[in-house]
């Protein structure tokens, strides 16, 4: 089942309400927000989640027979490599800057085809919408671009660009719940569990797969805020690739039970194994550290010792390139 596949079921009952009536008020209503560091996040073999999703839509629009898997697969890699080969970049099979340009058209209302289904994904999970995802720019579509440019503060013409493209990729994504989380928020943030398209794929695939064990849902603390920045409480957590998980209870409830340290007598180090194992595996090559102070998982090599970090699990994703060297894998 593909990432947009999940997020549809959730969300077909939602309204579009909020899209059909944008266009009245964004002419007159000021930007949310303007993504002033918004740039084209660097994908590469091991990633996942929607922009790989997106990607891979792109490069069927060039042409390409890769399937839409959201998974950033050997199949990916090579897609990437010819269409690289063939507009004259740099053949890495890494989708960085130069190549998503190259990759990503100009859209709108009319167009069709795999390009606009990229585009529907991405509004689907960036802006919380349920867009049918059939590669169709019809009004309704237009109607989205429009308001969620308005929401960058760009220009809010229904029109997609380089500039569209290239906000509506940064922007963070939302984890889907209903694969096995539970949202708690310990530093009373708010809303703070946005992520990166990748951050939030890697992070569903992995607690889906900690789900099939039985023993619980993972609470999820703190990621970031919708378009990043300080966030109270902590030191990292600005650009959207950095996610607090609280331990597995012996009683499975750590969703309910309340939050323990290593040391609790209901912590369970080896169900806690399994999930850290289970991050490293849904995400090889983009995982930069787990801080957890179990000393038990450190000399395993799981996870790092760090100050204050007894009871959660601290991940940090990383890309093959990041403006910031912290997240360079």
């Amino acid at each position: 089942m593909t990432v947009h596949t999940r997020r549809l079921r959730r969300r077909l009952a939602a309204s579009f309400a909020t899209i059909l009536v944008a266009t009245v008020t964004i002419l007159t209503t000021a930007p949310a927000s303007a993504f002033e560091a918004a740039f084209f996040p660097t994908q590469s073999a091991g990633n996942r989640g929607v922009d790989v999703e997106a990607v891979q839509q792109l490069l069927r629009h060039h042409g390409s027979g890769v399937d839409a898997t959201g998974g950033y697969d050997q199949a990916t890699v090579a897609a990437v490599t010819a269409f690289q080969s063939s507009h004259g970049l740099d053949p890495d099979g890494i989708v960085g800057p130069d190549t998503w340009e190259a990759l990503a058209p100009r859209l709108e209302e009319g167009a069709t085809g795999p390009a606009v289904e990229a585009l529907q994904v991405e509004l689907n999970a960036k802006r919380q919408l349920a867009l049918p995802v059939d590669g169709r720019f019809t009004s309704t579509v237009a109607d989205a671009v429009a308001e969620f440019q308005s929401h960058a503060g760009i220009a809010a013409d229904g029109i997609v660009g380089p500039e569209t493209w290239r906000n509506l990729v940064w922007h963070y994504d939302y984890p889907d719940l209903d694969v096995g989380l539970c949202n708690q928020d310990p530093d009373d943030n708010g809303d703070a569990d946005w992520a990166t398209g990748a951050a939030v794929g890697q992070l569903e695939e992995a607690i889906g797969v900690f789900a099939q064990t039985g023993q619980g849902q993972v609470p999820i603390g703190d990621a970031g805020f919708e378009h990043g920045g300080d966030i109270p409480g902590h030191v990292s957590h600005e650009v959207g690739m950095d996610v607090d998980l609280w331990p597995i209870r012996t009683d499975n409830a750590q969703c309910t039970a309340g939050r323990i340290t290593w040391e609790s007598p209901e912590y369970d180090r080896e169900a806690t194994r399994q999930l850290a194992q289970a991050i490293y595996d849904a995400a090889p090559g983009h995982i930069a550290l787990i801080f957890f102070n179990d000393p038990v998982l450190i000399d395993e090599g799981l996870t790092q010792p760090y100050a204050n970090h007894d009871d959660h699990l601290h991940v940090r994703y990383c890309e093959a390139v990041h403006p910031d060297a912290m997240y360079d894998c």
